[in-house]
């Protein structure tokens, strides 16, 4: 499961486009993927249909599941500061609980260290 920070921006759509080409080597695991950011429903299947995305997008627009998981940081751009979501993955055991934590993750190379950790 990974935390994006916003639908259609060049970091988080690399993202996305990197986990739906390794999707076939992370169910050849039987591993499910689920990303969640705080944007509508409507924009995430925008954002899907636009990258042929077929695993799950969940839409958090309350941020009560990035609340949960503590992805919600203070951020700051351009001088303000804001609360955002860090880009984090979490592999997320059959019994529910989180066996491994990837905070602040870089984009390039995420998807390989993730499928490594598994």
């Amino acid at each position: 499961m990974f935390f994006y920070p916003k639908d259609m921006t060049s970091g988080c759509t690399t993202e996305v486009i990197d986990f739906q080409a390794a999707l076939s080597k992370f169910k050849r695991k039987k591993v499910a993927v689920v990303s969640i950011s705080k944007e509508s429903v409507k924009s995430k299947r925008k954002f899907a249909d636009k990258h042929d995305l077929t695993f799950t997008l969940l839409a958090d627009e309350d941020t009560a599941i990035c609340e949960k998981y503590g992805v919600m940081k203070e951020k700051s751009m351009y001088g303000k500061k804001f609360m955002g979501i860090e880009r984090t993955t979490f592999i997320i055991g059959e019994d529910g609980k989180i066996e491994k934590i990837f905070p602040k993750v870089k984009v390039k190379g995420h998807v390989d260290d993730v499928l490594a950790s598994l």
